[in-house]
Parts: structure tokens; sequence; C-alpha cells
């Protein structure tokens, strides 16, 4: 994974809101050598400190709208009303520099990542249980009750989705933090050599 002579690894993280992926994505941050985030834009409003160009770039509609219809996006998707995506052109440099990109999408854009880069390391995170991902998510303190309610009722048809439609081969339950990384490195591992 840390060799410059041969082509980087795409690693999809998804799961519902509150299954811990942010946190998974941060330890391989850590641990992974020669590994960088992939920066997603979005037109959604930021969340309390948020810094533009670390995990999103918040844009305009208009300007979503211009990336995607130029073919700049690897992959976009709408989630409770808020447009995200993924720049093509950052990814395939990091890859052809050899780098391990780590990048935090739904599942709609990893359906999208699995047909465009079938080679990408697409892993799915569920919460030990629906109660635990409940809990989670009134945790942050960063949304209201409603936005809570409404991420639960999406996770269902998210984890369905995973499950039924053959773009993640790897699901892991985030339960122990460091048990869920050093699976998603034993995967890497396992994929890359």
């Amino acid at each position: 994974m840390t060799s410059d002579s041969k082509r980087g690894a795409l690693v999809v993280i998804s799961g519902p809101s509150g299954a811990g992926k942010t946190s998974i994505c941060n330890e391989l941050l850590r641990r992974i050598p020669n590994s960088r985030w992939s920066v997603s834009v979005t037109t959604r409003p930021r969340r309390g400190t948020e810094v533009d160009g670390q995990a999103y770039h918040f844009i305009s509609a208009a300007e979503f709208e211009r990336l995607r219809a130029a073919g700049e996006l690897l992959e976009s998707a709408e989630y409770l009303g808020n447009l995200y995506g993924t720049p093509r052109r950052p990814v395939e440099e990091a890859l052809a520099r050899g780098e391990v990109v780590i990048m935090e999408i739904d599942v709609q854009g990893g359906a999208q990542v699995a047909q465009k880069m079938p080679d990408s390391i697409r892993v799915f995170v569920l919460p030990p249980t629906m109660e635990t991902l409940k809990a989670r998510l009134a945790g942050r303190h960063t949304e209201t009750a409603a936005l809570q309610a409404k991420r639960l009722a999406e996770a269902d048809g998210e984890i369905a989705f995973a499950r039924s439609s053959g773009h993640y081969p790897y699901f892991i339950t985030n339960d122990i933090l460091e048990d869920s990384v050093n699976e998603v490195l034993r995967i890497i591992r396992e994929k890359t050599g």
C-alpha cells in the first residue's frame, strides 16, 4: 500500500448516519501510509465547526449541477434534500500516484462507484442494533429530533439496498471501533496484496 510504483486503491466506506463511518475513516487515514481523504462537494449547509475543504467543499446547487453536467463527478446523490458528489479528478490523480483514497459516501454513490471503478474496495458499516444507531444520532447534538427520525427511517432502506444490490462485497458491524478498523485494514491488505 505504500509503494509509488503501483496504482493506489480506492476504499469506499458507506453505511447509515450514526454507524461510525467517519470514525473508521479517520483511523484508516491515521494508520495507512500514503492515504488521503476524498473531499466531497455538497449543497448542504455547514454543521457546527465544519471547515470548507476538509470533509466537504460547500457549493451552490448551480455549481453542483455544472460539475455533474460536465462529467466531473465520479458519483452524485441526493440525501435528505441535499446534493453530494465526489470530484473525479483528485481521486484519479491520487490513485495514479499510488495513494490509498478513503471515500465516505452513501449507498447511491457507492453503487455508481462500483459501476465506474469495479476494482474499488467497498465496505458497508452496520450499527450493532437500531437502538445503538438511535442513541448515536441523539448523542451528536447537531440535529433536530425530526431530522434524527428521518435518518433512522432512511437507515433501513440503505441497509436493505446495500445487502441486495451486490455492490458491497464487505459488511462489518461497528460495535467496537478498534475491531472495525482492524477488519477494514485486513480487507484492504487482502485486496491490494
